[in-house]
C-alpha cells in the first residue's frame, strides 16, 4: 500500500481485484451462477454486491434488515432475509418489500406465532409475502426439524393470507471439520432429511421449488446437488481461520485490517488500537493474525485496545509501525463496515 501514511486505523482494507478473483472462484466451483446466493453479512457492502452481480449472480442472502436494504438500493434482483421478523421487525419487512419493488424479497419462518403476525401484517397492507420455512439441520440455533411437525407447518403457512411459501431454508454452520471426508459425511447425514422433506411437501402438492442451505464449509459439497441454491459468504474476502483450517477450499485473502501501536508499556508488551471496535470479541484468541508480526501474541483485548506481546525484547517503536493483519475469524466480525472498522 503506497499511502500507509494517510489511512487512519483501525481500518479494514479491501483488495478488489482480489475479491473479484474469488467471486470467480466461487462461479467456478458450482459452474451455475444461478443457484448461487451468497450471503452478504461478510462484507455488508453494496460495491462487493455490485460486482457479484457483474458476474451473473442475481440471489444473495443477509443476516438483518439493513443488510436487505443496502442490497435493495444496489438493486438486487433477489433478496433472503435470512432471519425470523419479530416485533417491530415485522412491519419493517413489508415497508422493505413495498420501498423496494426491484426486488424480490423473502424471510424465514420456523413459528406459526409469527407467520400469523407477519399474515395479519402482509394482508392489512396488501403486500403478499414470500417465506421459506427454516429447518433446524443439527445446529439448534433457529428453525424447525425436518419431520410432520415441519410438513403440518409448512402447510399451515400455505393456507395464510398473505403469505406465499416458496420452500425451504438450512444452515448448518456447525458443519466446519477440517478433514474434508469428515465434513462431507456430516453434511450428507444432515442434508438427507431435508430432501427428504422436500418430497413429502411435493407429494402433498405443495409448493416447494427451493431449498437454500449451506455456508462456506459446506459450499463445494451442496454444488453438486442440481437442485439447492448455496449460500457461501466468506470466501468473498476469506479469512486466516478457514484458509488454515480447510486446504480444500482455494481462495485468496481479499481484505487485511490496519492496526498502529498506539503505547508500548514494555519492550515486549505492545497495544494496539484493535479492540472490540475493530475485531469482534465472541471468538477466542487467536482472533488475527499478524502478517508483519507473527510473533506477536493477544495477552488482553478491551473496547478500545488489543495489548501483544513479543517472546523477545521488540525495537518497534509507537506510531511508527503499521501493522497488517488477517482476520482469523471474519464471519462473525463485527468490523465489516464500510471506511473503516467499528
Amino acid at each position: 500500500m503506497k499511502n500507509v501514511d494517510a489511512v487512519e486505523s483501525p481500518s479494514l482494507l479491501i483488495y478488489p481485484d482480489r475479491v473479484d478473483e474469488n467471486i470467480q472462484r466461487m462461479a467456478g466451483i458450482i459452474r451455475d451462477s444461478s443457484r448461487l446466493r451468497p450471503h452478504a453479512k461478510t462484507h455488508k457492502l453494496a460495491e462487493v454486491a455490485t460486482r457479484q452481480m457483474s458476474a451473473g449472480i442475481k440471489k444473495f442472502k443477509c443476516a438483518t434488515i439493513a443488510e436487505a436494504e443496502m442490497l435493495g438500493r444496489a438493486d438486487a434482483p433477489d433478496v433472503l432475509l435470512a432471519y425470523q421478523p419479530v416485533g417491530p421487525n415485522t412491519r419493517r419487512f413489508v415497508n422493505l418489500v413495498r420501498a423496494f419493488p426491484q426486488t424480490a424479497f423473502s424471510c424465514l419462518l420456523d413459528n406459526l406465532y409469527i407467520a400469523r403476525e407477519l399474515s395479519t401484517v402482509a394482508v392489512q397492507s396488501a403486500t403478499p409475502l414470500n417465506v421459506l420455512l427454516d429447518l433446524d439441520c443439527g445446529q439448534h440455533r433457529t428453525g424447525i426439524a425436518p419431520g410432520p411437525d415441519a410438513v403440518a407447518l409448512y402447510q399451515e403457512l400455505c393456507r395464510l393470507p398473505g403469505l406465499r411459501p416458496v420452500g425451504l431454508h438450512a444452515y448448518d454452520g456447525h458443519i466446519n471439520h477440517s478433514d474434508f471426508g469428515e465434513r462431507n459425511h456430516a453434511c450428507e447425514t444432515a442434508f438427507s432429511p431435508i430432501a427428504m422433506m422436500r418430497e413429502q411437501l411435493k407429494a402433498l402438492g405443495l409448493p416447494a421449488r427451493s431449498i437454500v442451505c449451506g455456508g462456506t464449509p459446506t459450499f463445494p459439497i451442496h454444488a453438486q446437488r442440481p437442485d439447492v441454491e448455496c449460500s457461501p459468504g466468506t470466501c468473498v474476502l476469506w479469512d486466516y481461520s478457514y484458509s488454515s483450517r480447510l486446504s480444500d477450499l482455494d481462495f485468496l485473502h481479499a481484505a487485511l485490517v490496519l492496526t498502529r501501536i498506539v503505547s508500548k508499556p514494555s519492550s515486549r508488551r505492545l497495544c494496539l488500537d484493535l479492540g472490540h471496535k475493530g475485531i469482534a470479541s465472541e471468538n477466542p484468541h487467536p482472533r488475527v493474525h499478524f502478517l508483519n508480526g507473527p510473533t506477536l501474541r493477544a495477552v488482553s483485548h478491551s473496547e478500545e485496545h488489543l495489548v501483544v506481546e513479543t517472546d523477545s525484547e521488540s525495537d518497534l517503536k509507537v506510531g511508527r509501525l503499521s501493522l497488517w493483519c488477517s482476520v482469523a475469524y471474519l464471519p462473525d466480525s463485527g468490523a465489516l463496515l464500510r471506511g473503516g472498522c467499528h
